[in-house]
């Protein structure tokens, strides 16, 4: 099955947010290239919040291109052989940390948001991942900085879409 197959398959398996997840479909099917960064109308792309539920905290991103505090993710890659996959390699990349583990049930959501040119659309889908007792986190290249926040502290300091993923996860778990 190719990356686009599961695409395909886990949006229409994706429970919740029905315009949003639709427009998702209709982009993929009138872009067959619409998994990778090369189509500039949109592609979609896989991220994954990385929360330790034991000490109520979640480890977010200063991105380098954006400035802003986010969860890890990117560009699907033709090594990935699920959106899954993509959101675990990007988590585990992002964060540095192994051993990290999607929570079970697929997306926890979708977001759909603008880009710069000559792009249009990131659409990004959205898992939640656990981090392992006891991981250290490590910066990347792509980003400025990487921190530990607690769960009241999220909205001070990211935008209203890490908030929105961050109450979907905590309701996940």
């Amino acid at each position: 099955m190719s990356l686009y197959d599961d695409a395909v398959l886990v949006l229409k398996g994706y429970e919740g947010q029905d315009e949003l997840r639709q427009s998702y479909l209709d982009h993929l099917t009138a872009h067959p290239d619409g998994m990778w960064k090369a189509c500039h109308a949109g592609h979609v792309t896989a991220s994954a919040l990385v929360l330790d539920p034991e000490r109520g905290r979640v480890l977010l991103t200063l991105h380098r291109k954006l400035r802003m505090w986010l969860q890890m993710g990117g560009h699907c890659e033709p090594g990935d052989a699920t959106v899954a996959a993509a959101a675990l390699r990007e988590a585990t990349e992002e964060s540095g940390m192994a051993g990290l583990t999607l929570l079970p049930g697929g997306p926890v959501r979708l977001d759909r948001h603008p880009i710069p040119s000559p792009c249009h659309w990131h659409y990004d889908v959205q898992y939640a991942a656990l981090a392992p007792s006891g991981a250290v986190a490590a910066i990347s290249d792509e980003s400025l900085d990487l921190r530990w926040f607690p769960y009241d502290e999220v909205a001070s300091v990211a935008d209203e879409s890490v908030v929105r993923l961050l109450d979907a996860s905590r309701a996940r778990l």
